[in-house]
């Protein structure tokens, strides 16, 4: 039903709270968890009659439910966070190697919320420039590059 995730490709071992919180995020994605959830609850309504629709039993499945949601957002918190750093460093990485691009764009998360919308002002500078002369076929490659370039 659950199976493991690939384990790291540097071949180090993971710490224990990284590697339940992935193997929680891989299983928790998968459809049979989704049924499992189902399989829960119709049991649940099922008991109903049971114990007469009481207090009690309403409490159990909405404490339950607490729970399980508040630990979630704590294991998807993490397995976010660990997905965005690795993406910034691959993303680092082709920065870094290609020629001709900005080493300046590296580590692009450790600036301010108002340099962050100063480079976004400017990419969106390049992306109107770029239509303009897609339309009119008159950009250049140098044109874009200068309006990237202007502080």
């Amino acid at each position: 039903m659950f199976s493991r995730p690939n384990s790291s490709a540097a071949g180090s071992k993971p710490a224990g709270f990284t590697r339940f919180a992935r193997w929680t995020s891989h299983n928790a994605g998968r459809p049979s968890s989704f049924f499992l959830a189902v399989l829960v609850i119709v049991a649940w309504a099922v008991t109903g009659p049971l114990f007469d629709y009481s207090d009690s039993w309403q409490l159990v499945i909405n404490t339950g439910t607490t729970i399980v949601t508040f630990l979630m957002v704590f294991l998807i918190q993490n397995t976010q966070n660990r997905d965005s750093q690795a993406i910034h460093v691959k993303l680092d990485e082709l920065i870094r190697a290609k020629k001709g691009a900005r080493n300046s764009l590296l580590n692009l998360e450790e600036l301010s919320d108002e340099e962050l919308e100063q480079l976004r002002v400017s990419f969106n500078q390049i992306a109107e420039k770029a239509r303009q002369g897609s339309q009119n076929g008159a950009t250049t490659q140098s044109d874009v590059i200068a309006v990237t370039r202007k502080k």
